[in-house]
């Protein structure tokens, strides 16, 4: 039996009304790395990830398009699970929320939890909608009038919703955010939000009319007149994947997981560690322990959108470079938590100088040298101090980064290692005691002496591969199981790790 406690590890669902772009993939393979190292950590895990469906950005979007609703959510969202599986993606689950069975029970379930508590109510209302944010904006979240995150004109909506007593739930998450009991990463987020519900927390509506949502959504449980407002439906994803209301898994994986961690966007931070916390307080469930916001993908410092014209297609570029190369951009030369530009030539550069000038170069030069020279390599070998040293630091940077949510770290450290058996290769020059051991004229003392440095150069050099594939794992997967592929159980020739770009 699995006595080590259980993870849930989810990102957020994206909306459909369009095709991905590289921003969604970012965090696709953010929140694999860490389900992967966890996993590697022997920890008992639920990764999970899925489709936002049911807003009206879907509506608009479907109109636009001459279809319906469900037929674009459909089309996109296949597109979104595709993306997961084309960057090897690990996910144990993947809900389209407007077709999952699991989904509208554990949002009923939901909604009557938290109206039984006290805490749904009627009431009329005026304010202004951003479609962009699907949210009513207070006039301080404005800039010039608009929002500050997306083009379209503000919408001046006024009906009668149901609402949520968010003002109820103010001092508990504020006690939960200080006593890190809901973590958040990295610091300058936590200050955002802490500042957030220091200035007061207002009710929020959790329902639009029906005529609004065009048909479209989750109805009211009793009022069918309403739809459930979509964040309210979004934020159910992370118990209706589970099967909330009852399941063993949802029991498992959240009232009884030790860590519960949702990464996400900056820009979704207020409705995962402000609204969300106070609704799971509302219905009695457990809180998120962990909330990591990742940074944008920007192009001239604007983040990528379709609506902005400036998305990047990652299949394309998975096409082009491979799906490790496209991860290993986007983990190490994208920082975690800031907004990175990104930039095709600095891709090209990265694969060529780094993945396949350092690493792949030193994987063929290891192999070629131990096919050529036929030596018996000892992988298990206690690696000189040196090496020794660049591989201890290497793990303890790992993990710290990991924990700290700071990815691109990781990546650097790892490639310091590599920089070490490159560094090491260079000093200890193989190839010269490789011709020592042929050379006229040697004795067989010589030559069993040349063999035997030989043999401990190369072994050292296999074991620091080895540990870098180890240290890679969850982060290019396919890269590190080619290296160990490669190596073991014996040093083998093939095509090159990373091979030119044509």
């Amino acid at each position: 039996m699995n006595t080590v406690p259980p993870i849930f590890i989810t990102s957020a669902i994206p909306y459909v009304n369009a095709e991905p772009h590289l921003g969604h993939a970012l965090e696709l393979v953010q929140s694999d790395a860490v389900a992967r190292y966890q996993r590697a950590l022997g920890r008992d895990l639920r990764f999970c990830s899925g489709t936002d469906d049911n807003s009206l950005k879907n509506v608009r979007a479907a109109a636009l398009s001459n279809t319906t609703p469900a037929e674009l959510v459909a089309r996109n969202g296949a597109e979104f699970r595709h993306l997961a599986e084309v960057l090897h993606v690990s996910h144990d689950d993947f809900i389209h929320t407007a077709s999952d069975p699991r989904h509208v029970p554990a949002v009923h379930a939901l909604w009557e939890r938290c109206a039984a508590n006290g805490d749904v109510y009627r009431k009329a209302y005026r304010g202004l909608y951003c479609v962009g944010c699907e949210s009513f904006l207070r006039e301080s979240d404005t800039v010039a009038g608009a929002c500050p995150a997306h083009p379209e004109p503000l919408e001046v909506l006024e009906e009668e919703n149901w609402f949520f007593r968010l003002s109820r739930y103010g001092a508990a998450i504020q006690a939960a955010i200080a006593k890190d009991e809901l973590q958040i990463l990295p610091i300058e987020r936590k200050n955002e939000v802490r500042q957030f519900v220091a200035g007061g927390l207002e009710d929020f509506s959790i329902s639009r009319s029906r005529a609004r949502a065009k048909g479209w959504g989750v109805p009211v449980p009793g009022d069918d007149a309403q739809i459930v407002y979509v964040w309210f439906d979004a934020l159910a994803n992370y118990l209706s994947v589970l099967g909330f209301p009852e399941s063993d898994a949802f029991t498992h994986y959240w009232q009884n997981a030790s860590e519960r961690w949702h990464v996400i966007g900056k820009d979704i931070l207020r409705f995962h560690a402000v609204y969300w916390p106070a609704i799971l307080l509302s219905a009695g469930l457990k809180l998120p322990t962990s909330i990591r916001a990742h940074g944008f993908v920007t192009s001239h410092g604007q983040k990528l959108g379709k609506s902005l014209g400036n998305a990047v297609d990652p299949f394309r570029l998975v096409g082009k470079y491979g799906v490790d190369a496209v991860r290993y951009y986007l983990l190490c030369h994208l920082h975690t938590t800031k907004d990175s530009d990104f930039r095709e030539d600095l891709l090209q550069a990265a694969y060529s100088a780094e993945l396949a000038g350092k690493l792949g170069n030193l994987l063929q030069r290891v192999c070629a040298l131990c096919v050529q020279h036929e030596v018996q390599i000892d992988p298990e070998i206690a690696l000189d101090l040196g090496l020794c040293e660049a591989a201890a630091h290497a793990r303890t940077a790992v993990d710290a980064a990991v924990r700290s949510f700071a990815l691109h770290d990781a990546l650097r450290s790892i490639f310091e290692l590599v920089a070490a058996g490159n560094r090491f290769v260079d000093s200890h020059a193989p190839w010269q005691l490789g011709k020592a051991r042929t050379a006229l004229g040697a004795t067989p003392e010589q030559r069993a002496r040349a063999t035997g440095v030989l043999q401990h150069c190369l072994s050292n050099l296999v074991r620091v591969l080895l540990v870098s594939a180890e240290l890679l794992t969850p982060f290019l997967p396919s890269t590190a199981d080619t290296i160990r592929a490669r190596l073991l159980p014996a040093p083998s020739l093939g095509t090159p790790l990373f091979p030119p770009l044509g």
